[in-house]
């Protein structure tokens, strides 16, 4: 731990203060608070529109980064992240399924249930001998997401009067997001609060398996716990806003960096980062974009930043 951790993190935190309510002003159409105590359309966007899906960028980006966190300390390798491995892909299978056949009912069930299938289908193709090479994790993860964009290509295909609302959310956003689906996203700190309590655990794995074992740690037990609260962020998120990649690729990776590997304050720094980093990207979407996916933003910064990184390892 890095004594400046404590001091990170609480000024993190007066950030993502500062950062939704920046967030709740900023629009097209500005809000100011004589405006909200004479109009009631200004109250209206401020309840109805705003602060519902700033909150959920919040959470959404507190999820994915935690996500992101614990898969990277679980493969022991810095470019693991939800959308990279296709836990994101597999989520976004389920949800297109809901749209699909229920109408969206049932949406956040199959989200869960395609990110866990699609995170642990990974993981066993990847696995040999206990150990989960690098080039074999990213490469499983490939794959699968291609087998998995193959079918939702089908069911885009059969989608009819449904497409455009698949197309639009596949690549993530905060449209039309209401206080349902905050407290459908609330579900995400309960996952994040789980694997947190596993921080020790992973500090402990960071040596390697056998000494984790001789120290107490069930191994085994604790990745597949981990992988299942790790699909459920996963899961959650992106049943509420899409597909949204590499938020859990960049912030844990910067915030390791800044605080240092003790997964006790690597958790909340990554947590409280990924939060900022989405609310800003979806702010400025809606401000200055006419409302873009904000997928598309993430994916434009996050994409250099995992060729980074795998130039960088090649390198090492």
């Amino acid at each position: 731990m890095r004594r400046t951790a404590p001091i990170i993190i609480a000024t993190l935190i007066c950030a993502l203060l500062i950062s939704m309510a920046s967030a709740v002003a900023l629009g097209p159409s500005g809000l100011a608070l004589g405006s909200l105590l004479t109009s009631d359309n200004a109250w209206m966007i401020l309840w109805e529109i705003r602060l519902p899906r700033v909150i959920a960028a919040a959470l959404v980006g507190c999820g994915l980064a935690v996500a992101g966190t614990a898969m990277q300390a679980l493969f022991r390798n810095p470019m693991a992240d939800p959308y990279i491995i296709g836990t994101s892909s597999g989520g976004a299978l389920g949800a297109t399924l809901a749209i699909v056949l229920f109408a969206g009912t049932g949406r956040t069930v199959l989200a869960f249930a395609g990110a866990m299938i699609a995170t642990f289908t990974v993981y066993f193709i990847a696995r040999r001998g206990g150990k989960i090479p690098v080039e074999t994790l990213l490469l499983s993860g490939v794959a699968l997401a291609t087998l998995l964009s193959a079918l939702l290509s089908f069911l885009m295909y059969t989608a009819g009067r449904s497409l455009h609302q698949i197309m639009f959310w596949l690549m993530g956003g905060f449209w039309n997001i209401s206080w349902n689906d905050v407290i459908v996203a609330l579900l995400i700190l309960i996952g994040a609060a789980g694997i947190y309590l596993f921080a020790r655990d992973l500090n402990i794995l960071a040596l390697n398996e056998e000494d984790a074992t001789h120290l107490g740690v069930n191994v085994e037990r604790a990745k597949q716990i981990l992988l299942a609260l790790s699909a459920f962020v996963t899961g959650i998120a992106v049943a509420v806003a899409g597909s949204i990649g590499f938020i859990g690729l960049i912030t844990p990776h910067v915030m390791r960096l800044i605080v240092g590997p003790d997964h006790r304050f690597l958790f909340p720094a990554a947590a409280l980062a990924g939060a900022i980093l989405l609310v800003w990207a979806d702010a400025l979407t809606r401000t200055f974009t006419s409302d873009m996916p904000v997928g598309i933003l993430t994916a434009c910064f996050g994409a250099p930043f995992f060729i980074y990184l795998l130039r960088s390892r090649m390198k090492a």
